[in-house]
């Protein structure tokens, strides 16, 4: 079993060579082959020159830069396509995380295939950080049907296949264990520790909220409809439309039988709003049965995901 270690940075100069003192700390004695690939995303302060200096004095460590600051997701979506190792951990680089909870991370995935770091006791601003964050996680995991404490921890290990299969956009490596739960990935969580921050400046806030709850939607979305997307829309569609001609059927009768004048009801408005707000969402529905296939077929991509294939030649 070989190990990669992934950990974005972005302006992380006076965390660097702390941090890889304390992985080789940890990886130096694990007992199997490892490396480290610190993927630097678009940083203008001097983490790209320090990285550097570390990978021409340490074989074990790969250095990627990015053209520009892409965002986490970006970042740990680079790391995932360079990364060789049977399992793959990933963490913050700002000494929050802590190296030392590697190995229980590597003990807990031989039963599972992703397992996802909690910070019970997180040592962060309760109004800014850890309130949002809570209501957050509630949030995401009654959605998603995958119950974890803390979906934004940055510490957690995957098997190799499930980082592999990964497609990730937007702010969505947060989401990852919801996402990967789609192909029937065992996801675990276990408790780690959290440390202050000492130096440096978060680059996180309460501003992430909005762009978070927006990604959940589109999560919900593709978990639930990616390959189906008329069953999402046409029930929609078929309620308005329904609805609308039921007012549309009352005031038809209400002027052929009693001879009332329904010209100026707002009623007569509504009803032809929603036949043409239904017809809109059936047709969004068709529109988007048509772009899956479009997309499975053009690009020969199954609706499934096979774990492993036992047989003759396999």
């Amino acid at each position: 079993m070989s190990v990669s270690v992934v950990v974005p940075l972005y302006n992380e100069e006076e965390n660097i060579n702390i941090l890889h003192e304390r992985l080789k700390d940890v990886l130096d004695n694990i007992g199997t082959e490892y490396e480290i690939i610190y993927v630097d995303d678009g940083s203008n302060d001097k983490t790209l020159s320090l990285l550097e200096d570390i990978q021409k004095t340490d074989k074990d460590v790969i250095v990627l830069s990015l053209r520009r600051n892409f965002g986490q997701t970006a970042a740990f979506a680079a790391g995932f396509d360079f990364a060789r190792g049977d399992i793959v951990i990933t963490m913050d680089g700002d000494l929050q995380n802590d190296p030392k909870d590697i190995p229980r991370l590597l003990e807990a995935i031989k039963d599972y295939d992703l397992v996802s770091g909690w910070r019970k006791k997180r040592k962060d601003k309760f109004l800014t950080r850890r309130l949002p964050s809570m209501i957050a996680n509630w949030i995401i995991s009654r959605v998603t049907g995958v119950r974890l404490h803390d979906y934004g921890c940055s510490l957690k290990a995957y098997r190799r296949d499930v980082v592999k299969n990964l497609r990730l956009y937007g702010e969505m490596h947060r989401f990852i264990p919801a996402v990967a739960s789609w192909y029937g990935v065992r996801v675990a969580e276990i408790e780690t520790r959290h440390h202050p921050r000492l130096r440096g400046k978060s680059k996180y806030g309460i501003s992430r909220t909005i762009k978070v709850l927006l990604d959940l939607i589109t999560v919900k979305f593709l978990q639930s409809f990616s390959t189906k997307p008329m069953q999402f829309f046409g029930p929609v569609g078929m309620i308005f439309g329904i609805t609308g001609v039921g007012i549309s059927l009352y005031l038809s009768v209400e002027k052929l039988f009693r001879g009332v004048n329904i010209g100026g009801r707002p009623l007569l408005l509504l009803g032809a709003l929603l036949i043409i707000v239904g017809v809109q969402f059936v047709g969004m529905g068709l529109l988007g049965e048509m772009l899956v296939r479009v997309y499975h077929e053009s690009q020969k991509k199954p609706i499934y995901a096979i774990k492993k294939i036992l047989g003759p030649g396999k």
